[in-house]
């Protein structure tokens, strides 16, 4: 399981307009998910042992977040194919174990995680109210980053997350 590096992004870019679904069939659109104060994507997936050493803190962060009107979701992009334990009928039991309350999404033809320009697992995005790319990082810096974003803050000094690569399809 190789070590994907985040790559930069630039600031100011748009959070792309999706519609995705949970593993129930429940769809959720983008501008559903936004909160006043903005809104958080954390691309994950069941397998990667960089997520799961940090799935119960940045589940807790996100309700947390969540509570002060920042939105949130969870966007599983792997080819489950591949990695079957990734599959969506996992991901509820996945959800269930870590205490991950936001939803947790299927992007079965990969085509968010590719437009948000993800790389690896986990890789988080924060966007400001305006839903513009304000924060790119690690969870543990997360909480304070959003908070800042949410009161019209720059977010200095943001360190590249790193995770597993995502599994794309061929």
């Amino acid at each position: 399981m190789a070590t994907s590096e985040i790559v930069d992004t630039a600031f100011g870019t748009p959070c792309p307009d999706f519609v995705l679904s949970d593993p129930e069939g429940q769809t959720h659109t983008r501008d559903d998910l936004k909160g006043q104060n903005g809104l958080v994507i954390a691309v994950i997936c069941n397998h990667c042992p960089h997520v799961r050493k940090q799935m119960a803190a940045l589940a807790e962060d996100l309700a947390t977040l969540a509570a002060e009107g920042i939105g949130a979701c969870c966007i599983m992009p792997n080819d489950w194919s591949v990695y079957p334990s990734d599959a969506p009928d996992h991901m509820h039991a996945f959800a269930a174990e870590y205490g991950l309350t936001v939803p947790y999404l299927v992007d079965e033809t990969q085509a968010v995680a590719r437009a948000l320009g993800a790389v690896c697992t986990p890789d988080l995005f924060g966007y400001g109210p305006d839903l513009t790319l304000r924060y790119r990082g690690r969870q543990a810096e997360l909480r304070a980053a959003m908070r800042a974003v949410a009161a019209g803050q720059d977010v200095p000094d943001q360190v590249a997350g790193m995770g597993c690569s995502i599994k794309w399809r061929a």
